[in-house]
This record gives structure tokens, sequence and C-alpha cells, in this order.
């Protein structure tokens, strides 16, 4: 992983300053292997509404940590028979993200550096964990890895990121309003709010 130290204007560092505290599991998460569910029915990442979309699949884990699947389909390759590698920064995107919902917060993903290690072939399952390290103010560090076939499968591509803590009106300000009304509408409250905690 890239390790970077420093902040520049706009770009956060993804290594936790000295000040920086560790992460609490918020008492209202969900337990331990417990599936979380798609945040959003249209979400690219998780969302069951999206045909082409990654559909990954997370569940609580212990501590701030989660876990997640996603198996690459046809739609998803870049070199032939092999997945785009953006395709596999946004399973990684959605599994660094699915860790805000065990703090809690509402959160947008401020930055993201990613590490190709091996291909990923068209029909694989990739296992990736995500975990929350520190939080410092507003900003949430993670990392994560994702590995091939199975948990202790080898380690493909791996993550580290800083999210940035938001109110719900970044959503509702921002989104298209169609959209917002639907998610904000949904009768399932937990549903409503899963719908704001990563970034869409």
């Amino acid at each position: 992983m890239s390790g970077a130290t420093t902040d520049s204007p706009g770009r956060p560092g993804l290594t936790p300053p000295p000040d920086a505290g560790p992460p609490v599991r918020h008492p209202a998460a969900p337990a331990p292997g417990e599936p979380l569910g798609a945040h959003y029915d249209l979400c690219f990442g998780c969302g069951g509404g999206q045909p082409h979309g990654l559909h990954v699949r997370s569940y609580a884990g212990e501590g701030v940590a989660v876990t997640a699947e996603f198996t690459v389909q046809p739609a998803h390759q870049g070199a032939p028979g092999l997945a785009h590698g953006g395709i596999l920064v946004s399973a990684l995107d959605e599994t660094l993200g699915s860790v805000n919902w065990l703090l809690q917060a509402i959160a947008v993903t401020g930055r993201l550096e990613t590490d190709f290690v091996r291909p990923v072939p068209v029909g694989t399952t990739l296992h990736l964990r995500a975990e929350c390290t520190a939080v410092a103010g507003r900003k949430i560090y993670s990392s994560a890895v994702g590995r091939i076939g199975s948990p202790d499968g080898p380690v493909a591509v791996r993550a580290d990121a800083v999210f940035i803590r938001v109110k719900v009106e970044h959503f509702t300000k921002n989104g298209r309003p169609d959209e917002v009304k639907v998610a904000m509408t949904d009768p399932d409250a937990r549903k409503v709010a899963r719908a704001f905690e990563v970034n869409p």
C-alpha cells in the first residue's frame, strides 16, 4: 500500500495523524455475520436494480470490519477475460464504504489508493475484507484487501482510503431529486439510513 503521509489542499493523506483515535463500533451496529444488504437499490456497487452492477454482498465483521464477496461477470472485463481495474476499485470502494455503517457514520470517499497485485479472471469470486483503522475529526481511515477464490486465497488487490463525514444534506442537495425522494420515502427506516452512508 502506498502509505501516503502528507495532506495537501483538497487531497487528504492516507496515514492517520498522531492525534487520531481508534475506531469505536456503534452499539446499534449490525451483529457480526449479519448481512448488510444493499444501501440503495440503484447503487452500482451493491444494488439489485443494476443489471450490470457489481452486486457486492457485505457482512458485518468483528470490531469495525466488514467482509464482502464480488463475482466478476463478463460485463466487468477490461482486457479479454480479466476484470477491469476500475471495476476492482469500485468493489473496494463499496466494501470500504460499508465499514462506515458499523460506525453509524454518513461519509463519502475523500481519497482512495489501490495496489493491483495480480489479474482477476472473469468468473472469479473476489473475497474482500475492510476495516477502519483510525478516526480523526471528520476523517475515517480504512484499509481493504481482496483475495481470489477464498478469504485465504492469493491477494489480488489492496486499498487504503480516507472517508469524510458529511451531513445527509450532502446527498439531498446534490443528488437528483427523483432518486433522493425514492430513497427518503422507503418505508424501511434502516434502508433510508443505509442509502446515505456510503459514497454513491
